[in-house]
Order: C-alpha cells, then structure tokens, then sequence
C-alpha cells in the first residue's frame, strides 16, 4: 500500500527551539516519530518531508499522485501565500489534510487565511503536534474500505 506523505513548510525543521510558547517543545522527529506510531496499528507507512522551499513542497506533492496514498501537510507560512501549492493539491486524487500547530485564528490577522484550505479535506489547527495524529487518524478513515 502506498504512505501517507507528511509534508511540512519553511521553519518547521526548528519546532522545539522556535517560540516554544506557540510551537511547544516537541522537536519535528518528535513529530515524525508520533505519524509513525499513528499509523502502524492502521496498516499504514508514513514518508515524512521539511523544507524551507515552495518549489521542493511543490515537487513532493507532484510525485504524490504517484507515489502516496494521501497527504497531510503543515504548509507554515506558506499557508497563507501560495497558490502554487494550493494547484499542486488540486492535482493530487488523494485525501489532504491540513495541519497547524498553532490556532492560526487566534493570531495575526493575515494568519487566519489558507489557502491550502481550499483543497483540504480536513483542516486542524490549535492542538499542537497532537494534531499531526489526528490527521493521520483521519487520513485513515478517509481511506478505509
């Protein structure tokens, strides 16, 4: 069975250090290793991807529709400025679900648009890294049956 590709945007690679108060203390291993053990007990593998790149995100999300069988994905900033991201989704077949560490609409105003929102069949934000279980718990009952 194809993974469930974990993709996550510019600044993530320093959850743990980077405002605790608002990321948490969790490191993105952290993180990988909590979509691992979501998975398992589903029958599921998890491929896990950071970068600081839109065009790298971009790419991965081109060879999903090949390669994964859904996609959860913290896009960080990128939520709130790129529709190239949000196009590269439209063409996957698969289930998205979007993830957000923070509340994103208890901050800055220009948090509170995604546009990855838009292709999401899911969206959880406010719930800290626990939220990356929840997608992946959702990823599984998208794709059950």
């Amino acid at each position: 069975m194809k993974p469930i590709l974990v993709l996550n945007g510019p600044n993530l690679n320093l959850l743990g250090t980077r405002e605790p108060e608002v990321y948490g203390r969790e490191t993105l291993a952290d993180v990988e290793a909590l979509c691992v053990a979501t998975a398992k007990p589903h029958g599921l593998d998890v491929v896990c991807h950071q970068s600081n790149r839109e065009y790298e995100i971009i790419d991965w999300i081109h060879e999903a529709r090949e390669t994964a069988l859904a996609i959860v994905i913290n896009p960080g900033a990128f939520t709130h400025t790129s529709i190239a991201i949000l196009d590269a989704l439209n063409a996957f077949p698969g289930p998205v679900v979007e993830v957000h560490i923070s509340n994103i609409h208890r901050r800055e105003t220009f948090r509170h648009h995604s546009y990855v929102s838009g292709r999401a069949d899911a969206v959880i934000a406010g719930a800290g890294v626990q939220g990356y279980a929840f997608a992946v718990e959702r990823v599984a009952r998208l794709t059950k049956g």
